[in-house]
């Protein structure tokens, strides 16, 4: 009976080595902080080699409220509830309505301000934004969602989820850093339990690169402001906080790589076409014009081969209360101050052709 044992037994393990081999590959797991629900949301919650474990939401180019609402219904139009959604910031750490307002009063008019804007400086192709208070009710345009959001703060909910999944957890942020900053604070282990942080904002030296009016009109304030990004601008104390924060590994995406992309219609119908049910009600409401500030950070971490060109440098932002306030900081390695500021790999240009592709085929998936 032994022989025969053993060789049951070694059927038994060769079969469990030759499962364990063909078994599917952990997922790589994600939280999205942004200040809204767009394409970037679609692409990775789209992803199969992707596991969201949640959106969390801070005030940015709207309030949070309304972002929180825009993020219930996306994931409901595209058949994704089953993904908490998780309130975070509406206020920015220091920075205010008015004091952006006095700021202007001395040093002239933002392009943009997000949830502070009014009325537009110059004309453009862009529809006046819509003014709301931070408590205002929300009523989006086509609906209002029926689901609602986690019984959790932003920050919380961030502190918490790293300490369940230490070092498996990337933060995709395309919004400002109010939640990032305010887990940091709240927990000094929360950026170091963090697998990686990839980020979009900050601007180096971004040009205009495609020659249409869309194009120019978004790239028109880096001519005279090449380092003032939304983004930051909005909060730069929370910025500076996260950069100062000891993560693993730091992707910044700033506008620089930008430029060369756009949502144009054409790519709208090309995307509209390809997409499934669901998805694709979203992509027809899209806005036309913008570039794909978001989406390249996913893409690029979704797909490092994406990236064409980076650099690695120090960064931090200037959070002064003078003309430069919101402002990128950068050093190479021999300059940079060694007050907190961490190595990053700074995204410059992208494979673009290559993005346009991973979008059409992650939303028709």
């Amino acid at each position: 009976m032994l022989p025969r044992l053993k060789a049951l037994f070694a059927l038994v393990a060769a079969a469990l080595l030759a499962q364990s081999a063909h078994a599917a590959p952990e997922k790589r797991k994600v939280i999205i902080d942004d200040d809204g629900f767009g394409l970037m949301q679609v692409m990775l919650l789209s992803s199969p080699e992707v596991e969201v474990l949640g959106l969390t939401t801070v005030s940015g180019n709207a309030w949070a409220n309304r972002n929180t609402a825009q993020a219930l219904r996306g994931l409901e139009w595209i058949g994704r509830s089953d993904v908490p959604v998780v309130p975070g910031a509406t206020f920015p750490l220091l920075n205010s309505e008015v004091a952006t307002e006095r700021w202007e009063q001395q040093h002239g008019p933002l392009v943009f301000k997000g949830a502070f804007m009014k009325r537009w400086v110059e004309d453009t192709q862009q529809a006046p934004p819509p003014y709301h208070g931070p408590f205002d009710a929300v009523d989006l345009p086509g609906g209002n969602p029926t689901t609602h959001p986690a019984d959790e703060i932003a920050a919380n909910f961030l502190i918490r989820m790293v300490h369940k999944y230490p070092g498996q957890i990337t933060i995709v942020a395309c919004g400002p850093m109010t939640n990032l900053a305010l887990a940091q604070r709240l927990d000094p282990a929360f950026a170091g339990l963090a697998r990686e942080l990839v980020y979009m904002g900050g601007s180096l030296n971004p040009r205009q690169v495609l020659d249409n009016r869309a194009a120019a009109d978004f790239a028109r304030e880096f001519v005279n402001n090449p380092r003032r990004e939304f983004n930051i601008r909005f909060d730069p104390e929370a910025a500076s906080i996260m950069a100062r924060a000891p993560w693993r590994k730091i992707t910044m995406v700033p506008v620089d790589p930008s430029t060369a992309t756009q949502l144009s219609p054409a790519l709208i119908a090309r995307l509209a076409k390809a997409a499934r049910p669901g998805v694709d009600r979203f992509v027809k409401a899209l806005a036309p014009g913008f570039p794909l500030w978001d989406e390249i950070a996913a893409a690029v971490w979704l797909d490092p081969a994406l990236v064409k060109t980076q650099r690695r440098l120090w960064i931090d932002f200037d959070s002064q209360q003078g003309a430069g306030y919101g402002d990128t900081l950068s050093w190479d390695q021999a300059y940079h101050p060694g007050m907190g500021e961490q190595a990053q790999d700074v995204v410059l240009a992208i494979d673009v052709p290559g993005l346009e592709t991973m979008l059409t085929r992650l939303v028709g998936k």
